[in-house]
């Protein structure tokens, strides 16, 4: 079995409009070759503090990023600083914030837009500053990275869904078709990286509500989407699993040890 990641966070993405408009996703789900998980996001339901925990497996609260304007260095070791510390090699295709919590900050489009530095903890990165950057390119950016440097962990995030949230709201139809959107971009890559032996995780950050907006407590915020492709997920078929286990899922799928991120241990009854 490889021990090769994808990870890939649909910003913005609810858990029920996941569930009805990924036509691609939910067909793997139907013939059991992937779990779909619910998830609750940690608070507060935005962006920079949950890829922050997404990353680490630390709550908000407890590595102190807790809103989108907090720009500085993770002070948190993470699936990058775990992999890059164990031999392995990184890249991410991500909106900027990812760069300047992994990397360096303030991002400078100019100089930051495309990094290779082995020493950095996203060694190999091409980022972007614009929420409606088209999910499209940002797809062929990570294939790129892909093919090209052959990471061992690639980080993918688009934005379109979120951005089509905060101009029209989850209850829309430009919401629901940039959920179905963002499928049909996947279902290009999918096959390909499932034959290649990948493990692929794709969740969200937070979901968003029908006031073009998240950042609160509302079902619709807090709930999201944790698909699993992968032999070395078949285990956690029964457990209730939290945002917090992504760190270690990846970590474990990565075949990293004792990288002390928590696990599920819970079955669903």
């Amino acid at each position: 079995m490889s021990n090769k990641l994808i990870l890939i966070i649909l910003d913005g993405l609810n858990y029920q409009v996941a569930r009805e408009c990924m036509g691609c996703l939910m067909g793997y789900v139907e013939l059991s070759r992937a779990q779909l998980h619910k998830l609750v996001c940690e608070l507060p339901s935005l962006s920079r503090p949950l890829y922050e925990t997404i990353l680490t497996g630390a709550r908000p609260l407890d590595h102190g990023v807790l809103s989108n304007n907090m720009a500085r260095r993770s002070n948190q070791s993470s699936i990058f600083s775990l992999a890059r510390d164990h031999g392995k090699t990184t890249a991410a295709a991500a909106y900027f914030m990812f760069s300047e919590l992994y990397n360096h900050t303030p991002f400078q489009p100019l100089k930051d837009r495309f990094q290779n530095n082995p020493a950095q903890l996203i060694q190999n990165g091409l980022f972007y500053w614009l929420d409606h950057y088209p999910d499209s390119h940002l797809f062929a950016d990570a294939e790129y990275l892909r093919a090209t440097h052959d990471p061992d962990f690639l980080l993918i995030h688009p934005m379109n869904v979120d951005d089509a949230g905060h101009h029209y709201g989850s209850l829309s139809a430009e919401y629901r078709m940039a959920a179905s959107s963002v499928d049909v971009q996947m279902a290009e890559y999918l096959p390909d990286w499932v034959e290649a032996g990948y493990q692929i995780l794709v969740t969200s950050d937070h979901g968003m509500n029908g006031m073009c907006s998240h950042g609160g407590t509302l079902a619709e915020e807090r709930e999201v989407p944790l698909f699993l492709l992968g032999e070395t997920f078949d285990d956690l078929r029964s457990m209730q699993l939290k945002q917090l286990h992504i760190c270690g899922l990846a970590c474990e799928a990565l075949g990293i040890e004792q990288h002390g991120k928590l696990l599920p241990i819970s079955s669903v009854h």
